[in-house]
């Protein structure tokens, strides 16, 4: 009886330590740093940080998702907006990736190119949401 409870007890004592080392990087808090492109140019300003950890998980969501292709695109302008993950804690680094996304001609669906050599277009719905986190304005508005 007594080796059983010492069992027992040594076992949640390690799935204690196995839960609490196992939550890594992924659990930990990120933002979102979005830039708007300022006139015709190749220049870019901070324009919005998201903080909402709901709203960076939907993004990140989105973008896990997504149907990327192994491209090197070249757009006839630059991004409308670009945007990347920070984590919250400063001590963490992790390899920054950007995002950079073109508003297509009909309103109605963006164009993301993550890095140098991936891209996708997105449909109308994960689009729409996208933007509307990203930039807190309605794809169909502007």
């Amino acid at each position: 009886m007594r080796f059983t409870k010492n069992l027992f007890v040594s076992l949640t004592m390690i799935l204690f330590v196995i839960t609490g080392c196992s939550s890594g990087i992924e659990n930990e808090g990120q933002s979102i740093e979005v830039q708007k492109r300022i006139g015709d140019e190749n220049k870019y300003e901070d324009f919005k940080e998201i903080t909402d950890n709901k709203k960076v998980q939907k993004v990140k969501g989105i973008l896990d998702k997504a149907d990327w292709e192994n491209a090197k695109v070249d757009m006839v302008r630059p991004a409308d907006y670009r945007f990347g993950f920070q984590f919250k804690n400063p001590e963490i680094e992790a390899k920054a990736v950007l995002y950079e996304i073109w508003i297509s001609p009909n309103i109605d669906k963006v164009e993301v190119v993550k890095g140098d050599n991936e891209y996708v277009q997105l449909n109308e719905e994960n689009s729409t949401v996208l933007f509307e986190i990203l930039t807190g304005e309605r794809l169909f508005d502007l």
